[in-house]
């Protein structure tokens, strides 16, 4: 054996064989056992709840047309410092994972740690996984023991579903508020379609021109049949009378009366004559009460539907439309599965031979190129 066999052996004890039995020897006699226990959840919408607004052309789409958006924000808020802070609060948590210090440091929380600290180390202890296509949210909770896993796992569920509330108190307020200023809008719409009309009466004095019109063709009617019957009049006056008879001149000064009147009536149905009713003419009136009627009777139809909005908006209110669904209820450990001492004993040798075994070959390789 030459003299860098020797260092080459050497140094396989000082960088590989020394810090594998120092680490086995932290696993298996230092490193505390951890209880890990399972809870497993989801975030379903109630159906009947987005079904009735879709009546109403979409309103649901205020709410959230799914809980894909829901689950990621539960998601993200599990591995936040809120929920830290929250489970702190109630249950201890630097405490609890400070039960082990300093006999265990390395997989302790050191005592008296800030927030921050108490995050990252919530991080190493709460392990989550989430299935974007099914929306499920599995979680494995670590603890030093069964109860205390059990219970931060709890605790995990209640704030998650405390979240969701909250998620459904906002999206019940913004509903309803849209709704109503919705509702405000129609109406406000509906007041100035009837003051329109309103006015619209008092300058004209017409209450329908449909029902006026009517009333003109009637009286136009009237004389028409007025002026076939002095027609037949006069034939009979002309066919029994002397020429030079009074009773000629009167017949055709009828007719001549009737005829003018005629005219004068159909006159006012034509946009180039003015009428007597505020100096206006009669087709324009016409066109501006169709006109009023028309938005009239889009703001009703408005109002009514933004009626219904409110009415199914406060009838969703009224329940809880986003609830948690635990499909995995928080596991009780009756055994330590962590720290896996087999496992990170296996890596760290691994870890420790490649990295020998690439500084080995350095070596060689720059002593054979000197």
């Amino acid at each position: 054996m030459h003299r860098r066999h020797r260092g080459i052996l050497v140094s396989f004890v000082i960088l590989v064989m020394l810090p594998l039995l120092v680490t086995m020897a932290y696993l298996f006699f230092v490193a505390q056992d951890q209880y890990a226990s399972t809870v497993g959840f989801t975030v379903r919408r109630e159906e009947g709840a987005t079904s009735s607004t879709e009546l109403l052309g979409g309103l649901a789409q205020f709410a959230g047309g799914g809980s894909s958006s829901e689950t990621d924000i539960l998601y993200e808020y599990i591995q936040s410092q809120e929920v830290v802070a929250v489970i702190d609060e109630r249950l201890g948590l630097g405490d609890l994972y400070a039960v082990h210090w300093p006999s265990d440091p390395l997989m302790s929380l050191w005592p008296d740690a800030t927030i921050e600290q108490l995050h990252w180390f919530w991080g190493r202890m709460v392990r989550i996984s989430y299935d974007q296509s099914t929306r499920l949210i599995e979680l494995r909770v670590l603890a030093y023991s069964a109860e205390d896993a059990q219970r931060i796992a709890t605790e995990i569920v209640k704030a998650s579903q405390n979240r969701i509330n909250d998620l459904n108190t906002q999206a019940r307020s913004d509903v309803m508020r849209y709704a109503n200023e919705d509702l405000e809008t129609a109406l406000n719409r509906l007041k100035a379609a009837r003051e329109a009309l309103s006015r619209f009466r008092t300058r004209t004095q017409i209450v329908d021109p449909s029902a006026d019109i009517q009333g003109r063709m009637g009286v136009l009617n009237n004389l028409q049949q007025q002026l076939a019957q002095a027609l037949i009049e006069n034939d009979i006056v002309l066919g029994t009378t002397q020429e030079g008879d009074p009773r000629r001149q009167q017949a055709a000064r009828r007719i001549q009366v009737i005829r003018d009147r005629i005219a004068d009536e159909r006159k006012t149905f034509s946009s180039d004559s003015e009428t007597h009713i505020a100096g206006e003419n009669y087709p324009a009136l016409i066109a501006e009460f169709e006109s009023l009627t028309v938005d009239l009777q889009f703001a009703e139809e408005t109002y009514r539907a933004a009626l219904a909005a409110v009415d199914v908006a406060r009838a969703n209110a009224s329940r809880q439309n986003l609830y948690l669904a635990p499909y995995i209820m928080p596991t009780l450990p009756q055994t330590a599965e962590f720290p896996q001492r087999f496992v990170l004993s296996a890596l760290t040798a691994l870890f420790l031979l490649l990295a020998w075994s690439i500084g080995v070959l350095i070596y060689y390789s720059i002593r054979d190129r000197n």
